[in-house]
């Protein structure tokens, strides 16, 4: 595996959104630090649900995009959801919370699936591409970063599947919001997950 490109956004506003947004991402030449909280100069303009130390990194695979690029009809440009990392050969599909991305010095780790939203149906020029995407089931890949680095187009990447029992991005993102089984809600908690999951779970359990 390598790293095909590294996306970078500013803040733009978006037809219909009354607020500017960092998703209009791409791909830049050079190398970009990634520390904790993500890539520098990178624009991330709603904390309250995006950026912030365990959705640091966005990863899509090439494996992926190119899938997307036959169901859109065209190719498609890095960035083009979002993403701030490409990884060659990499279908979101097989990616599970734990499992870890090094580049370099650079060590990242799965913590989510992309749970789509309004603002990526707006950058896409779709209002039903919310419904479309989670139909696909090949949600994207939030990570925190575990070591920061330097990166940039080209590097190799090599992957560690999580040791423990697998969550999915797919399975992830079709549970958002549900109520888990006793057996499911273990499994969850044992992973690395996201800490805002972590904490929705747990209150769940506790109600």
């Amino acid at each position: 595996m390598k790293i095909l490109a590294v996306c970078l956004g500013a803040p733009e506003m978006l037809p219909g959104k009354k607020a500017k947004t960092g998703i209009n991402k791409h791909a830049v030449g050079g190398a970009v630090m990634i520390d904790e909280l993500g890539l520098l100069g990178d624009a991330i303009c709603n904390r309250k649900h995006h950026g912030g130390r365990d959705q640091a990194v966005y990863v899509e695979g090439s494996l992926t995009l190119d899938w997307w690029a036959s169901e859109l009809g065209g190719s498609l440009e890095p960035g083009t959801f979002g993403e701030n990392l490409i990884i060659e050969g990499l279908d979101n599909r097989e990616i599970a919370v734990g499992d870890q991305f090094i580049a370099g010095d650079l060590v990242l780790e799965v913590t989510s699936a992309r749970i789509p939203c309004s603002t990526f149906a707006a950058k896409m020029g779709d209002p039903q591409f919310v419904k479309r995407y989670i139909r696909a089931g090949r949600p994207g890949i939030y990570c925190r970063v575990l070591a920061g680095g330097t990166v940039s187009a080209d590097m190799p990447v090599t992957y560690l599947p999580y040791a423990g029992a697998r969550v999915t991005m797919p399975e992830m993102m079709a549970t958002f919001g549900r109520r888990l089984s006793s057996e499911d809600r273990a499994r969850y908690l044992a992973a690395p997950i996201h800490y805002k999951l972590r904490a929705f779970i747990e209150s769940d359990a506790a109600a």
